[in-house]
């Protein structure tokens, strides 16, 4: 007889990555994807760092490391977060980690006992509120809207649960809904965190990936407390393969999760490290990254104006200024929910994720979806609207 953990033994697989398992069948168009666009990856340059890297350093690649990370990309981090004013010498600390994921998991580690809340948006990604209930932390949800969270709900959130551990957010390009939060509500947020004395984890995995509107400084930015813990990654900007992110956070909490990543993978592998060092040091990284905003300007576009021209104006979309998601809504269905849309939009060979799949509350029911564009070819994208129309 298996005794489950009571950690684990109401954990569900992420709903993404099962039907993110249908899209293994080339005839289905992978709208339910979150992957960075297949034309983005610098394949050719990554092979040539890596050979590189095994007839210069094979020892190092190959070898244990410390926990800390790569001593060189660690410092280039740093050095890059000093010019985003989100590193802060003196104070703050870097630990490179199995992408931005592996941040979340670490935080609720450090900072979070059996049962006490975590807020966070709602929706919101679903592979945070996994690693979230896997430590069985109660989970709030905060309503957004096109400005982000809503401070009044936010407050009130905070009001009701004093044994809050942190608050969690998706600043720009959000998971699932593409809204970004505007300048003033992340002013109120970190007002909040610091009137009820509670951290903030701010993901900010898509931040190099924005095509239109002008930049808004990163919460963490604006922390002049140490309440901010900041995550990054290269999966967005390099491949999600090479599973390689960061964590900036006051000391004392970087130096703990450093223990608590030491019972785990004890560090993160070398070898991707030493390649994503080689690569963001080795382009002229601007003109890279403005050649990937150009590739998803485009694929955003012209999901855009395919939904626009397929769907009545009775079903919204939101306008992303950057990321990998559109978030749709449709204006009714027969049980009040968009599942039994998307179901029958993966017979018809196009995967989407209901929103159904990103709420704090398992089981409850939205008229929403989450659409990707990055994934999708551009003649897969306007096929796979096309389809999706004829569905609604």
């Amino acid at each position: 007889m298996n005794a489950y953990s009571e950690r684990i033994k109401n954990l569900k697989p992420s709903a993404i990555r099962e039907i993110f398992k249908h899209t293994a069948d080339p005839a289905v168009i992978p709208f339910a994807a979150g992957n960075p666009s297949p034309e983005a990856f610098p394949a050719e340059k990554l092979a040539a760092i890596s050979a590189d890297i095994f007839r210069e350093e094979p020892v190092t690649a190959l070898q244990y490391a410390v926990s800390e990370g790569y001593p060189k990309l660690r410092e280039w981090v740093k050095e890059d977060l000093t010019q985003k004013d989100i590193f802060k010498a003196g104070d703050d600390d870097v630990i490179i980690t199995a992408g931005a994921q592996q941040v979340m998991e670490l935080a609720t580690k450090v900072l979070c006992n059996e049962g006490e809340a975590i807020i966070c948006e709602n929706p919101s990604f679903i592979g945070s509120l996994n690693s979230f209930r896997s430590y069985n932390a109660k989970l709030v949800g905060v309503d957004i809207d096109e400005q982000g969270m809503l401070p009044e709900k936010l407050e009130a959130a905070l009001k009701a649960n004093p044994r809050t551990a942190f608050i969690y957010t998706i600043p720009n390009f959000h998971n699932p809904t593409g809204i970004t939060t505007s300048l003033q509500r992340r002013k109120d947020i970190l007002s909040l965190a610091y009137k009820y004395n509670v951290m903030i984890v701010e993901d900010n995995p898509y931040s190099e990936l924005r095509f239109s509107g002008l930049d808004i400084p990163s919460v963490k930015s604006m922390d002049k407390k140490g309440h901010v813990i900041y995550a990054g990654t290269f999966s967005k900007t390099i491949a999600p393969g090479l599973r390689v992110g960061y964590m900036c956070a006051p000391e004392g909490i970087v130096q703990k999760s450093i223990a608590a990543l030491q019972c785990s993978t004890v560090h993160t592998n070398i070898l991707a490290q030493m390649i994503a060092y080689r690569f963001m040091t080795g382009v002229n990284l601007e003109e890279y990254l403005e050649e990937l905003r150009l590739i998803y300007k485009r694929k955003c576009n012209l999901m855009l104006n395919s939904l626009k021209f397929a769907f009545p104006t009775a079903v919204k979309f939101t306008e992303p200024e950057g990321g990998l998601f559109i978030w749709g809504t449709l204006p009714y269905s027969s049980d009040g929910d968009s599942a039994g849309f998307c179901k029958k939009a993966i017979q018809h060979k196009v995967a989407v994720i209901p929103g159904s799949a990103f709420s704090i509350k398992e089981g409850e029911k939205t008229l929403s979806f989450r659409l990707n564009f990055s994934t999708p070819t551009d003649e897969q994208i306007e096929r796979g609207v096309e389809i999706l129309a004829k569905c609604f």
